[in-house]
């Protein structure tokens, strides 16, 4: 809702706690990191191949109080010196978006403090505004691919709240396909930092493998077919583990394709969105270096700057929860502490 004057004049407690990262940080309100934590949950889940949503959630409930605490004497601060909170209300596993929106919320109430519920997928669109990260922080409208392992989206962002959707995944994610793939191979979780190191030890070239929808008009995704093609690869091969070159060639084939679709539907985004002043990517497959090369390239190629955030940022953290709780709070819109969390939400709803 919108508030009177609430433009940020003390710093911002930001909460993130939508999957498997624990994470609270405190940013002035210019944008300054004062404190960022980020508690990972990896090993609690790397015996089961994947995140467990009830384990998940049991973990952000014992960690968060202490987390929060920690990020708030690491920035010199105590609740009543901050201007605001800010949670991840969703999208995500809906036990995490309840731990950390009720924190917030009990917080904010108890503070009497202004309470911001972040749609995810806006903190990710919104970093590439925080002061630091680039020369400049790029003018709206400008293209925003959105890459994580339950999103693969082209979005024109238009301004704080305002995304227009321009193309999105018919069917697995990019990083949901990365990680299946690894798992294929046999990789540990999780999949996609292992499967990256795996590849430069490949050849690209060694195996045919299919680029869904390339060179297709728009800019939707479409990672099922690839993904069953390197499940048929595996299942043709001998009983017993791949052996390490094979599996390298099947992981750079693997990449090469992804990549390859990525600046196809990069191209046929720009072109969409012609207006647009540069070039944002997020999300934990972002953090790829291969697809951050072929990206910037295309950029390049439309006379666009390249913004990605630094690797610690790509992934779920609470630096980029607190930052759109700065971009909101200027604009006054403030969120009622009987704001609902949203395991589905949209980021054109937000």
């Amino acid at each position: 809702m919108e508030g009177k004057d609430t433009a940020p004049r003390a710093p911002v407690l930001g909460i993130e706690s939508s999957c498997d990262e624990t994470a609270a940080a405190v940013l002035a309100p210019d944008g300054t990191i004062l404190a960022e934590l980020v508690l990972s949950q990896t090993a609690d889940h790397a015996i089961f191949g994947g995140v467990v949503p009830e384990i998940a959630a049991r973990a952000h409930l014992a960690a968060l109080d202490g987390l929060a605490r920690a990020a708030l004497a690491q920035a010199g601060l105590g609740f009543a010196a901050l201007g605001g909170i800010a949670a991840t209300a969703g999208p995500g596993l809906i036990g995490g978006l309840l731990v950390g929106t009720g924190y917030a919320k009990g917080a904010a109430l108890a503070a009497g403090l202004p309470y911001l519920a972040i749609n995810h997928l806006e903190a990710h669109a919104l970093t590439a505004r925080l002061p630091g990260l680039d020369a400049a922080p790029p003018a709206f409208p400008y293209l925003l691919l959105l890459l994580s392992g339950g999103h693969s989206q082209c979005v024109a962002v238009e301004g704080v709240g305002a995304y227009r959707l321009l193309g999105a995944t018919l069917d697995d994610a990019a990083g949901e396909a990365f990680d299946k793939t690894a798992k294929l191979l046999g990789l540990p979780y999780p999949g996609g930092p292992a499967l990256e190191a795996l590849a430069r030890e490949g050849d690209a070239a060694a195996l045919p493998l299919p680029r869904p929808l390339l060179g297709r008009p728009g800019c939707d995704f479409s990672f099922s077919g690839l993904k069953t093609a390197i499940a048929q690869l595996v299942a043709a091969e001998p009983p017993g583990p791949l052996s390490r070159p094979r599996a390298a060639d099947i992981a750079a084939g693997f990449q090469a394709a992804v990549t390859d679709v990525l600046g196809d539907r990069l191209a046929h985004a720009l072109a969409m969105l012609p207006e647009a002043s540069a070039v944002v990517v997020a999300g934990g497959v972002a953090a790829n270096q291969a697809i951050r090369a072929r990206l910037r390239a295309g950029a390049a190629r439309a006379g666009k700057p390249l913004i990605a955030p630094p690797l610690r940022l790509c992934t779920d953290n609470a630096v980029m929860v607190a930052w759109a709780g700065i971009e909101r709070l200027r604009l006054g819109l403030v969120s009622p502490l009987e704001a609902p969390c949203r395991p589905r939400w949209p980021l054109e709803a937000a």
